[in-house]
């Protein structure tokens, strides 16, 4: 029977970093180790002390956290606070680096000084800070044990890769960029060999990161990743007890010398083989319910040590953290898509109106929290108009993508109600309407009718709330921004009289409504967008409709903004009418 542990679960949030995890790893890694740790943010202060720490201090966590370290602990032999330039834990900690000594001295809670051999090692919080783990344990002063110092030299390195580990994996939602970030610790400080499987929903297994570690380098052998047979619930071998739910597992070239029972016994022997991995750990990457979600293996070949017990849990904690991570991304890829799929139901299909082409997109923003209230609009109006909208409300969340549903879907009724009128007297209702019967606050809107006889000429006629201008691309490349028009956002309260602009539209031209995620970027001005737009935009005059937003879109849109973004293109029919003819809405 299947592991019923590796069924889907129903979404959770995603799960936080524990403060206790680190209590549970020291008893997992510390279990004949009688040593203090504690551990400091990149200001020097205390963000962590282990129970064994406060026995030795005779100090509590409450007592010491949030402390200046040096101040609080570091001592001369004569109980004075030790001078800062000569403290060569505070150097360690400066520079970034690792110290051990032979003998320092600790101020305890009641007063004395505990002599200790200590080793501080340096873990990196991100790109640009770092912290350092503590480790001390109690020494005679008068009989130095030189060789203790190296215990506690590979303990301290442990911790470090568990907290740099920690860092890495929960500062990203992406998968890809976890699974980079774990391979890139882990190698070379605990192995040469870092392999990573992963179970999909349909519980098919892929190899999705193998990668080597030699002269320096770290890189990817992709001939070795890949689909993989499926688990074999008979098979007693390593990986496939791993992913049915056994756990942390310690394996030696040995294990494979037998016929393999199953088909991903058989690759994993073949890998052992090609890899010259002579001692690996096997661990489970679990889920917030323990599901098992894939294994990762890390491996040694050139490094002639084989796995220890004490890094048996390392490597499987390393696996708990890794699992979570995975979980967090596979949750969080869910939701958005989830999202993304809400507010695409939410616009609407493409009209087809003899002799105009249409065209429209929507690109969600890289997160699921800022999927929102962008939106487009296009529909033929009672009087035979054809309507084109374009609008942002401000926020970016799943209550803006709401509140954009109610307004677009307020104005195709009052557009709709009253289909001869100028844009600006139905976005001037619209506005009056939104405290009364919509939950929306602030929002910008484009509303333009575009107007005329059958085979033309056209017209445009639009008013703008507070909206970036529509642009104008004529066939031979020549870009204008609408400027006219222009009149207050939505949801101000104030009594304003909104005014419509009118232009000419020429054949073969281009109409483009967008939002602001084209054209915004926290380094560059909008000026520089619109600029960027306009001159994209030009370059793609002759181009199929669909390519020229896709790729409009590619090219112009700020590669450093996050906002969702809604786009709308219209373009005109070559050829006109060449008599002038009344437009069949009211001018």
């Amino acid at each position: 029977m299947a592991d019923p542990a590796r069924h889907e679960t129903p979404p959770q949030e995603p799960r936080q970093p524990d403060p206790h995890d680190r209590d549970l790893l020291l008893q997992r890694l510390l279990p004949s180790v009688d040593a203090g740790v504690y551990v400091l943010n990149r200001w020097a202060r205390l963000v962590y002390i282990n129970p064994r720490g406060e026995e030795l201090l005779r100090r509590t966590a409450a007592d010491l956290l949030g402390t200046d370290a040096h101040e609080a602990l570091h001592r001369a032999c004569d109980g004075t606070i030790a001078q800062r330039s000569a403290c060569h834990l505070l150097q360690a900690f400066l520079a970034g680096g690792t110290a051990h000594a032979d003998v320092e001295w600790f101020a305890r809670g009641d007063g004395s000084l505990l002599p200790v051999s200590c080793v501080s090692t340096a873990y990196t919080i991100d790109d640009e800070h770092t912290g350092a783990i503590v480790v001390f344990s109690p020494r005679n002063p008068e009989e130095p044990d030189r060789s203790h110092n190296t215990e506690l030299l590979a303990l301290t390195d442990r911790l470090a890769l568990v907290a740099e580990t920690t860092v890495a994996l929960t500062s990203t939602l992406d998968m890809d960029e976890a699974l980079r970030r774990l391979v890139r610790l882990v190698l070379p400080r605990l192995a040469d060999w870092a392999i990573v499987d992963l179970l999909d929903d349909n519980e098919e297994v892929r190899r999705v990161t193998v990668v080597h570690y030699e002269n320096g380098a770290i890189a990817n052998v992709e001939e070795l990743e890949g689909p993989m047979p499926p688990v074999a619930e008979h098979s007693r071998q390593p990986l496939s007890q791993v992913l049915l739910g056994a756990p942390t597992t310690l394996v030696a070239r040995e294990t494979y010398d037998i016929l393999p029972d199953s088909g991903i016994a058989a690759v994993q022997r073949d890998l052992f083989a090609s890899t010259g991995m002579h001692s690996a750990v096997i661990a489970p990457l679990r889920g917030r319910l323990r599901q098992v979600l894939g294994a990762l293996t890390v491996g040694r070949a050139a490094d002639p040590r084989k796995f220890d017990p004490s890094e048996l849990a390392l490597v499987d904690d390393i696996g708990r953290r890794a699992g979570l991570a995975v979980d967090n991304a596979r949750l969080y890829e869910r939701e958005r898509r989830s999202v993304e799929t809400m507010q695409r139901h939410l616009l609407p299909p493409m009209p087809e109106i003899d002799g105009l082409q249409m065209t429209a997109r929507y690109i969600a923003a890289p997160h699921a929290s800022e999927v929102g209230g962008d939106w487009y609009d296009l529909f033929v109006l009672s009087d035979g108009a054809t309507a084109l909208v374009i609008g942002d409300v401000i926020g970016h969340d799943l209550t803006a993508a709401a509140q954009m549903s109610q307004l677009r879907n307020m104005l195709r009724a009052y557009a709709w109600e009253y289909g001869g009128l100028a844009p600006s007297l139905v976005v001037d209702r619209l506005d009056r309407a939104i405290p009364h019967i919509s939950t929306a606050t602030m929002a910008t809107l484009v509303f333009a009718r575009v107007e005329g006889p059958e085979g033309g000429p056209w017209r445009l006629r639009w008013t703008s709330a507070g909206h970036p201008p529509p642009l104008l691309v004529t066939d031979d490349g020549k870009v204008s921004y609408l400027e006219d028009g222009q009149g207050l956002l939505l949801g101000t309260g104030l009594a304003t009289l909104r005014p419509d602009a009118t232009t000419l539209l020429p054949p073969m031209s281009t109409l483009v409504l967008y939002t602001d995620g084209m054209i915004e970027s926290p380094r560059d001005s909008i000026d520089r967008g619109m600029a960027d737009l306009a001159r994209h935009a030009a370059s793609l005059a002759r181009r199929p409709l669909g390519i020229f937003c896709d790729r409009l879109i590619s090219r112009a849109r700020p590669a450093d903004n996050e906002d969702d973004v809604a786009l709308v293109a219209l373009r005109l029919p070559a050829e006109q009418a060449t008599r002038e003819s009344s437009p069949r809405s009211p001018a």
